[in-house]
């Protein structure tokens, strides 16, 4: 299994002092977070993409090249790349390029996003916004899969007989993953080209995100891709952890109250029976996470979200010295340990061009 961060680049302040960083710090830390991710032997780095304030990850190929450039092990990964807005064409060209500086560490998520404004920024229609994700996709597929392509559809100009460039890194495209937490289209979509679906349920009860991957697992063995159990699947989290749980939650419950996600809605007590909110200690996240599997069934990718919502950088990075030290180590052994031998690993460069 892969275990590693995400992040959504939010700009929020203390509650404890009123101040919240300047998109400069935020943009810093959003860096050194990364490069403490590698140190603590995490598997993955992964941003998302806003285009809006408070967020100030309008650009993961921008931030994730600087990383890739300041790292050597870690794979750096989007946990939105906004397939339904974005260009299909810049989206072949930039990240083609940024797998070739990052030597092939290098995979991404599509997804619609949740700010239903960014689409009339970039010219489309929010109605078309599962149109745009089926379409853009398939010929994001077409332009690194294919040398010159000719190509007709309904929300861009046409090719023909375009090239993108750079090519894939020896040939192999990077492997994606189609985020979504509600949309059952994009769980078909995902099956139908047998990518790995990514669930992040942090808002989400069970019985819903059980839903949505037994419907990818179900329709990725209808497409032949193989048997349900060995369908790609990544699970989101949040965790804030501290050596005793009443600590973590007496530290994390004024910015739990405090965020515009979480704040004048159900207690931080029912949010965590509720969802895969984890705050306490580690043995309680370690507990928390081994009951996905039981949940979800045997699958490759789970991210935690570790900073945002004005904690204070010292505290995010003490989060990732627990995940490292004291949770991660604990939750290879254990998945290992009843994880079946048919069960595939998440796929990277080198195994995907191995299987090539």
């Amino acid at each position: 299994m892969q275990f590693g961060i995400f992040t959504v680049g939010d700009i929020a302040p203390d509650p404890a002092t009123g101040r919240a960083p300047t998109e400069h710090e935020r943009i810093t830390r959003m860096v050194e977070t990364a490069l403490k991710a590698e140190e603590a032997g995490l598997d993955v780095y992964a941003t998302g993409e806003h285009h809006n304030p408070p967020f100030v990850t309008s650009s993961p190929t921008t931030l994730l090249g600087y990383i890739a450039a300041r790292t050597s092990t870690i794979l750096l990964s989007t946990s939105t790349t906004l397939i339904t807005t974005n260009d299909p064409v810049k989206i072949a060209e930039d990240y083609a390029m940024l797998q070739h500086l990052a030597g092939g560490r290098l995979d991404l998520m599509m997804g619609r996003g949740n700010t239903g404004p960014v689409y009339p920024w970039f010219g489309k229609d929010i109605h078309d916004g599962i149109s745009l994700a089926v379409e853009n996709y398939a010929l994001l597929r077409r332009l690194w899969r294919e040398d010159v392509v000719d190509w007709q559809g309904r929300f861009r100009t046409p090719l023909q007989s375009f090239t993108s460039t750079p090519r894939p890194l020896d040939g192999v495209p990077p492997f994606v993953w189609h985020g979504s937490i509600r949309s059952p289209e994009i769980a078909e979509q995902a099956a139908y080209y047998g990518d790995g679906f990514f669930h992040n349920n942090i808002f989400w009860p069970k019985e819903h995100t059980r839903r949505m991957i037994d419907l990818y697992r179900t329709r990725f063995e209808h497409y032949g891709h193989g048997p349900a159990d060995q369908a790609i699947v990544g699970l989101g989290g949040q965790v804030f952890i501290r050596r005793r749980s009443q600590d973590a939650i007496t530290e994390f419950r004024p910015f739990f109250d405090h965020s515009p996600v979480y704040g004048n809605g159900p207690s931080l007590e029912e949010t965590m029976r509720q969802t895969p909110l984890s705050v306490g200690s580690p043995q309680e996240v370690i507990d928390r996470t081994l009951r996905f599997r039981e949940d979800f069934g045997d699958y490759q990718r789970q991210l935690f979200n570790v900073d945002g919502m004005g904690l204070p950088h010292k505290a995010v990075l003490e989060q990732i010295d627990f995940l490292g030290e004291e949770v991660v180590p604990v939750l290879r052994k254990e998945f290992a340990a009843i994880r079946p031998a048919h069960i595939p690993d998440a796929p990277t460069h080198e195994s995907l061009k191995a299987a090539r």
